[in-house]
């Protein structure tokens, strides 16, 4: 079989010319012969700019059909594109552009309204992506193209656009195809170069382990510009014929909800986040009930019970899914040992940008709770440690899904990448003698305790997130001290008549009560409260180095 990752995208359209591909979640739909033709013209457009192949083509908006088939555009015309978060902040808007070199760049409305064009002086024009409009044009070439599109179309395709017609760039299995800025809990971002390989190889492994068809309904949740979310919730879609629903607003649980409810999509791929929040809004307060908590006790009962919560948790993901993927960030002990007890088809993975994204997995009828899986196909793991079932080393991987480098920054890739092809992950693990990698944490996170013990915060931080009114928290050391930063689920507590001494008074009883919980050395000495959400990342990471140094 040729590793060829357009071959995937021109064969799908052929062969699902009249079936619906992309919808805008309740806004309009594209068959993908329509997806084909928006490509052609965005391929004349391109040649009208004097683009050629290699050059950048930057892309930056909330998820939407055009944004798709923006991207598809750029790749099957052989220019590498570079996904850019909307959330990022408009001078980070701004580098990236600058620092990618793009020739073009297609924006979102609200993303537009922040930027602004003197700042990226290389562009030689922005396109809307509503409906690739031109907004800033430095080349008469490229404003006569837009006014002509159709008319040179029509001279193109003169007896009308067939799927004959469609010859996409072939590439080669090094070829950069993407350059993809990471989200950076840690610090500014890095440009992760990303080969035609990586985009096969991450489609392929899809393709192997998932089970959907031409005709199914997916939703697209995650942001596209991120590498889970695009390779998962969109591209091998895309690439099966299935129907995708892309959700063109923020992601919040209620909307999730209704999105679900509607579609009901045959497979699920979330970060952690939305699986928890979903299931503590949808289903946990049903089950918190003092007759519930009694009945869950008695084995008869308990069977039934475990049914109807089975039930309730299939409904909320919209009762038509065959498996829960779940990646991107550590997932909630006490949320998986639920979807364990009550038998939900769930599965954990693992990766990162520089894999785009796939490193480990397992189907979730071998998988092993707590873990994310092993190594996945074409994919080499390892952990570095004298003994990876009982001491946690550092993750490295090598295969095709591995990036070829941060673009025009030689430092930071000779850091990660090792002249072999080995990657380090910087993620602590430890691996068992069947290949099961279970994550402890971040290198960079972890924190030396009082007598060199290793203290990793994500452990603490899961069970303290568990903890009544507990919406999110951060473990950090201050002073030689470690302290529990806590954003309280203020809603919540308000509803039960809670004033802010009676949560403050709360989260000090949850320290007591989780110290007898630790090993002495990994203790919380004192717990502060914040009165707002910790910032994120786009993945809905925490920020973490932005709380190092919080004083008080």
């Amino acid at each position: 079989m040729e590793q060829s990752f357009n071959a995937y995208i021109e064969n799908s359209i052929r062969q699902n010319w009249d079936l619906d591909a992309l919808t805008d979640y309740r806004g309009a739909t594209l068959q993908y012969k329509d997806v084909a033709r928006k490509i052609e013209k965005i391929h004349i457009l391109f040649e009208a700019c004097g683009l050629q192949k290699g050059d950048k083509v930057a892309v930056c908006g909330r998820n939407s059909s055009h944004w798709g088939v923006t991207f598809l555009a750029t790749l099957t015309y052989g220019a590498v594109i570079v996904p850019i978060l909307h959330e990022f902040k408009a001078d980070n808007i701004h580098h990236i552009v600058n620092h990618s070199e793009a020739k073009l760049l297609f924006v979102g409305d609200m993303v537009w309204e922040n930027l602004n064009e003197a700042r990226m002086p290389l562009l030689e024009g922005i396109i809307l992506m509503t409906d690739f409009s031109i907004i800033v044009s430095r080349s008469r070439q490229v404003e006569y193209a837009r006014e002509h599109l159709n008319e040179l179309f029509g001279q193109k395709y003169p007896k009308n656009f067939r799927k004959e017609h469609i010859a996409y760039h072939k590439d080669q299995p090094d070829e950069l195809a993407v350059i993809n800025y990471t989200s950076g809990t840690t610090s500014y971002s890095k440009g992760v170069m990303l080969p035609y390989r990586s985009l096969w190889s991450n489609t392929t492994f899809a393709f192997e382990v998932l089970p959907l068809k031409a005709g199914d309904n997916t939703v697209c949740i995650l942001p596209m510009a991120h590498m889970y979310g695009l390779a998962f919730e969109f591209l091998y879609e895309f690439a099966v014929g299935a129907h995708i629903f892309l959700l063109t607003r923020m992601p919040s649980p209620k909307v999730i909800f209704h999105a679900f409810a509607e579609v009901k999509p045959r497979i699920v791929i979330a970060v952690p986040i939305i699986i928890e929040k979903i299931i503590k809004k949808k289903v946990l307060p049903k089950l918190e009930t003092p007759t519930m908590r009694l009945l869950m006790k008695v084995p008869y009962v308990n069977d039934r019970i475990k049914a109807t919560i089975k039930e309730q948790v299939t409904q909320a993901f919209g009762g038509n899914f065959t498996e829960i993927v779940i990646g991107g960030a550590p997932f909630n002990h006490d949320v998986e040992q639920l979807l364990k007890m009550i038998d939900i088809p769930y599965t954990v993975g693992y990766g990162m940008t520089e894999c785009g994204p796939i490193i480990c997995y397992e189907d979730w009828t071998r998988f092993k709770p707590g873990s994310c899986g092993k190594a996945a196909p074409r994919m080499e793991v390892r952990v570095l440690s004298p003994d990876p079932e009982h001491i946690p080393g550092e993750i490295i991987c090598k295969g095709p899904n591995v990036m070829l480098g941060y673009y025009k920054n030689d430092e930071a890739t000779v850091q990660v990448l090792e002249p072999d092809g080995w990657l380090h992950t910087g993620d602590l693990a430890l691996m068992d003698r069947e290949g099961n990698v279970t994550i402890k944490g971040r290198s960079k996170n972890m924190i030396l305790g009082p007598n060199g013990q290793n203290i990793y915060p994500e452990e603490i931080e899961e069970k303290l997130n568990n903890m009544p009114y507990v919406s999110e928290s951060l473990v950090v050391q201050q002073n030689g001290l470690l302290v529990g930063l806590v954003y309280p689920d203020f809603e919540d507590a308000f509803a039960h008549g809670l004033t802010l001494s009676d949560i403050e008074r709360l989260m000090e009883e949850n320290r007591v009560t989780l110290n007898t919980e630790l090993p002495g050395y990994c203790q919380l000495q004192k717990m502060k409260v914040y009165p707002e959400e910790f910032e994120k990342t786009p993945k809905k990471s925490i920020k973490r180095f932005l709380y190092m140094e919080a004083k008080g």
